[in-house]
């Protein structure tokens, strides 16, 4: 059986309780209760903050579903850091902190699941290849385990991401299984599994018996960019992805498009890269000649495409933030008319996906995603439990979001 439930995360420009009075007046049967530096800050809020949310739950309703410990919460311009398996152990223990400190307002208000996600492969891992990501992963998972008694019913839950170490649900189910622990299970995010698995609903139902939580919204295809380092064995697959190849030699960066391959420059290209150029659109069967757009020329400044380009930057592994940041320009002229002459090259939203959905956390309803035959693969294999409509990028109009998504989402629980 699912029950619906409503994250915090969507009504942050509310008071928290009203958030909570909110969720019930919709009709949700649970609430999410997520962590945010501004609203419900685990490092601020007191004993007696947390006893109110408690007075307040038994007083509606809604019933607390689960304790999810904020990826935004440290840098909101770096989520998801520092990481479980950040390569400074400063930055783990600033993580494990914040889950344990979900532990504790999970055993104050009578929840029994807190939920995280692994974090990325970042250049400070690139960097130091004799460091293992997974060994600090599992390392930090169990230093977060040790803070539940074996006689206390708290299950803390990994959700799997795209872009992130832990990214499909077989990573997930792999990393269950070598926690082997009976307080360490899978929180499902079905648009992740959308955008990450070819065939999503069956992989949602080989997860379903190791699953506790999930997380629901929709999404749909976008077009698929992979941002990725210049090396001398870059191989390219352009039936599923263009291509945006950085230098790191001089900060510049290559569009391998079948039709309008770019190059961004910002100072005159010597004869050794002239060639790299030509070699990189050969192997990749290109043979339209490449354009040469200015860097410097590009426009830098905020754009309609912002939300998007910020989600899909950071969940791209393996590049500084400097390079990420230095991309971004380049990626709106390419969502821009401009770029493509009347129309743009990436003519639908931007996604870094194994499958080229976008990850993009919509109204459910307003996707594609198939939510009956989701529920169903979920239930038919053993799930049973709340799942909540998480739905960050619509706070301004957090009421449409709320009452449209226990709207369409009715019908299938």
């Amino acid at each position: 059986m699912i029950q619906l439930s409503y994250s915090t995360f969507g009504l942050t420009n509310l008071k928290f309780l009203d958030a909570i009075d909110a969720v019930d007046k919709a009709g949700y049967p649970g609430i999410e209760i997520s962590f945010h530096r501004d609203q419900f800050n685990p490092f601020d809020i007191t004993d007696e903050d947390i006893a109110n949310v408690r007075r307040k739950l038994q007083t509606t309703r809604v019933k607390a579903a689960c304790v999810a410990t904020a990826s935004h919460f440290f840098t909101p311009q770096r989520p998801h850091e520092p990481s479980l398996m950040s390569p400074d152990l400063a930055g783990r223990k600033r993580r494990i902190g914040l889950v344990k400190r979900g532990v504790e307002v999970a055993r104050q208000l009578g929840v029994n699941l807190v939920t995280f996600g692994s974090g990325f492969i970042r250049d400070e891992h690139v960097s130091n290849p004799s460091v293992n990501p997974r060994e600090l992963l599992v390392d930090s998972i169990h230093q977060c385990l040790r803070a539940i008694p074996d006689d206390e019913d708290i299950t803390l839950l990994i959700e799997p991401e795209p872009g992130m170490y832990i990214e499909t649900m077989e990573q997930g189910l792999s990393l269950v299984r070598e926690i082997n622990s009976p307080k360490f299970a899978l929180h499902v995010d079905i648009i992740h599994a959308y955008c990450s698995e070819v065939d999503y609903v069956n992989a949602l139902g080989r997860a379903a018996p190791y699953t506790r939580y999930m997380h629901i919204s929709d999404a749909r295809e976008g077009c698929n960019l992979k941002l990725v380092k210049f090396s001398e064995n870059l191989t390219m697959d352009l039936d599923f992805a263009r291509y945006l190849i950085y230098f790191p030699d001089t900060a510049e960066y290559l569009l391998v498009d079948r039709e309008q391959p770019l190059y961004f420059y910002d100072q005159p290209l010597g004869a050794k890269r002239e060639k790299e150029i030509a070699q990189i659109l050969d192997s990749a069967g290109v043979r339209a000649a490449v354009r040469h757009v200015d860097y410097d020329r590009l426009y830098a400044g905020a754009t309609p495409f912002d939300n998007e380009i910020f989600v899909y930057l950071i969940s791209v592994p393996g590049l500084s933030y400097d390079v990420l940041e230095r991309a971004k320009p380049i990626v709106a002229y390419l969502r821009s008319p401009e770029s493509g002459g009347g129309r743009p090259i990436l003519d639908k939203m931007v996604a870094n996906t194994l499958t080229g959905i976008v990850h993009f956390h919509e109204i459910p309803g307003e996707g594609t995603l198939d939510f009956a035959s989701s529920f169903k693969a979920l239930t038919d294999n053993g799930f049973s439990g709340y799942a909540s409509v998480e739905l960050y990028h619509h706070v301004q109009s957090w009421q449409k979001a709320l009452n449209d998504s226990f709207r369409h989402l009715s019908q299938f629980v």
